[in-house]
């Protein structure tokens, strides 16, 4: 079974709880008041009940089961259909774990449909049971409520991604050569987490569009003014890590660059080295070389002093090229 609960409100408050949605379509007949039922990733059978007494548009009913969706709010005549995007920082593997929650609201009832092991709803549940004061405002109470609690936990998710890029500007200068991964994997979570915020603003805007048509109340209104207002700082931050990790990437880039020069200077240095030594070598070599070939008719063979020159010849030799090279700093 994926009611995860179920209960009739009246007046602001929890009346009865009903067994199964039967019983909650019969209570609402007989004591009016307003329906609140938590489904947990649902079978389309159950879908399907709740849709038929409710009045589902079709769309919605099919979005809600098969999920993946990004956030939105559509109307259908007096029925709401929102998506919210929950998220969470997980800080034993530093990463963000989006769920998906759908929002139906109609004139007495509230059906929330959760994709993912989130505590939103029920937080929300728990904290409007404690005030009747706002439940009695009925289903645009929890609606506003429930944006509200999804706004907030953005919060530690905003914390923990600052985190994060503070710990990759330390890795960048550190020369860790697994700060691109890791800084690509961060600008990946940041979309992530732009795509589920970036889209509340609008969804607010219509909202507030209905309020005079509607008629919202006016304690309500201010709260989704202030939900609001969080999402535009949320925003603003949530773009500002998209640019750092931009900066952060050019910047690995550029120090990778000098690393690499770097490096290839220095080994340009050590081969300028082996090859001038080479030069030095090869000279007396050669004339050792010449001499030792053995032929019976070579200038200066029989002659006396033809050693001595011999070995002058290559410790002058030798002794002109290192001066050379020691000349030409390749030494």
């Amino acid at each position: 079974m994926t009611i995860i609960d179920n209960a009739v409100y009246v007046d602001g408050i929890r009346a009865v709880e009903p067994r199964n949605l039967e019983q909650t379509f019969e209570t609402l007949t007989e004591h009016g008041g307003m329906a609140w039922i938590g489904l947990y990733r649902p079978t389309p059978e159950e879908m399907a009940a709740v849709a038929a007494e409710f009045d589902l548009h079709g769309l919605a009913v099919e979005d809600a089961i098969s999920a993946h969706q990004r956030p939105k709010l559509e109307r259908y005549d007096d029925n709401l259909f929102t998506v919210l995007r929950p998220a969470r920082y997980l800080d034993e593997t530093e990463t963000v774990e989006f769920g998906e929650l759908h929002v139906f609201t109609g004139r007495n009832f509230v059906v929330t449909v959760r994709h993912a092991e989130t505590g939103v709803v029920g937080q929300v549940r728990r904290r409007m049971e404690r005030r009747p004061d706002l439940l009695c405002h009925g289903p645009e109470a929890v609606l506003y409520a429930l944006m509200d609690q999804v706004v907030d936990d953005y919060g530690p998710v905003v914390a923990g991604l600052e985190n994060d890029i503070d710990e990759i500007e330390d890795q960048l200068f550190s020369g860790d050569p697994l700060v691109s991964r890791r800084i690509y994997e961060l600008a990946r979570e940041v979309i992530h987490f732009q795509r589920a915020i970036h889209p509340l603003p609008a969804m607010m805007q219509q909202l507030r569009r209905g309020f005079e048509k509607y008629r919202v109340d006016t304690e309500l209104q201010h709260s989704l003014r202030d939900v609001e207002d969080h999402v535009e700082r949320l925003i603003s931050r949530a773009d500002s890590f998209r640019d750092l990790l931009q900066n952060a990437l050019t910047l690995d880039g550029t120090l990778t660059a000098n690393r690499q020069n770097e490096a290839s200077a220095e080994q340009n240095e050590q081969v300028k080295k082996i090859s001038s030594w080479a030069a030095i070598f090869f000279a007396p070599t050669f004339v050792a070389g010449l001499y030792g070939m053995n032929f019976d008719h070579m200038p200066e063979l029989h002659w006396a002093l033809g050693y001595p020159m011999a070995v002058a010849l290559m410790a002058g030799t030798a002794a002109l090229m290192y001066a050379i090279f020691k000349k030409k700093g390749w030494l």
